[in-house]
């Protein structure tokens, strides 16, 4: 640990994400295992290919479905997918919606035979994870369906990510498997922040109309989908303001809503949670913003990640960040990471995000 922070504090291990820019999956996972070392416990794939800006890819495949049909003649592309919601055209009853492959599992079923590869040849030291990143639901479904036909489509989309996951446990064994669930969507539901036409609203949100509490509705969806993960698998939760362009949909004013999510899942989940990970902006190294730590009710067993580590500042901001959490977190263990994934900045930056977290844990 850092002879600058005094407290009692500890630092132990380091948390990808899961977006990391390098060409394909057997080079992030070769990369990560050679520049973390044992600091990492699980490792992702990089989020190569089509998964490259998370959800985007999944427009295709609500375009595939009968019953749904995309909003407007012309596409509008972001990041050369085309992001037009779809509504139920009638040709289908919404309760028989059926959506193909989402591109997860097969995506997970390429990078684990490099994994097993990499590990059979002594990169990937025995007993580390392999790392698969699954959205909640509700991401996709907010971003490719217009907002009267998101809780009809819902349940459909829903089944689907959970056959991704059965199709996942079929390939790789649960022993060897680390899934993390992905919450952003549900944290631009609480900041009511403006995504395109105005603040964001769940369909289900009090506030809104519905008949939930929109912090409880959002942990009970995403605790539907980490409740099929076997417990012989790790689960973990990444809880995120958004990465578009290097910056978040909305800066938090403080980790309470964090801690309000990570609190709303822990009595959700009928499984233990095996880490969470959590944003800590550059600006932010004040003990205000991480003051709600303090109510966090986290099993002690539960490793906690603080993704305050910034290229821009390296190891001196990451020590200014990790001196106001060791004011709320006492001698609580962390582990450090980004703030999000990292795979849509320059690729030139990789190696030293990835030596930076070495730097701040200690060789």
């Amino acid at each position: 640990m850092p002879d600058s922070l005094t407290s009692t504090l500890t630092l132990r291990g380091a948390h990808l994400v899961g977006s990391v820019n390098l060409s394909t999956a057997r080079d992030t996972l070769r990369t990560v295992a050679t520049r973390l070392g044992d600091h990492a416990r699980r490792i992702p794939d990089g989020e190569v290919g089509e998964r490259f800006h998370w959800i985007l890819f999944q427009g295709s495949r609500f375009e595939a479905v009968e019953g749904l049909s995309r909003v407007g003649d012309e596409p509008v592309v972001v990041a050369g997918f085309d992001v037009r919601p779809h509504v139920l055209d009638g040709s289908v009853p919404a309760g028989e919606l059926r959506f193909g492959p989402l591109g997860y599992a097969e995506a997970a079923a390429a990078s684990y035979a490099d994994f097993v590869a990499l590990r059979a040849e002594g990169v990937i030291a025995p007993g580390t994870r392999f790392q698969v990143g699954i959205p909640s639901p509700l991401a996709a479904v907010t971003t490719f369906v217009a907002a009267p036909d998101r809780a009809a489509v819902y349940p459909a989309y829903e089944a689907a990510v959970l056959r991704e996951l059965d199709a996942i446990l079929a390939t790789v064994p649960a022993a060897d498997l680390a899934v993390q669930v992905e919450l952003a969507t549900d944290f631009a539901f609480l900041e009511g922040a403006n995504l395109g036409g105005g603040a964001a609203r769940a369909w289900f949100d009090r506030d809104a109309g519905g008949d939930e509490d929109v912090v409880a509705g959002c942990a009970r969806r995403a605790a539907r989908v980490a409740a099929h993960v076997p417990e012989g698998a790790e689960l973990g939760f990444h809880l995120c303001y958004g990465d578009v362009a290097e910056k978040h949909f909305v800066e938090p004013a403080d980790t309470r809503h964090l801690v309000e999510m990570a609190n709303a899942l822990v009595a959700a989940v009928p499984r233990p949670i095996t880490w969470v990970h959590l944003p800590v902006p550059i600006d932010r190294d004040d003990v205000p913003y991480v003051a709600p730590l303090a109510g966090l009710g986290l099993d002690e067993a539960t490793e906690l990640y603080l993704g305050l580590l910034h290229h821009e500042d390296g190891v001196e901001g990451a020590e200014r960040r990790l001196g106001a959490a060791a004011q709320v977190l006492g001698d609580r263990v962390v582990g450090v990471a980004t703030e999000c994934g990292f795979g849509r900045g320059p690729s030139d930056r990789t190696a030293a995000l990835l030596d930076l977290h070495v730097a701040v844990l200690g060789a």
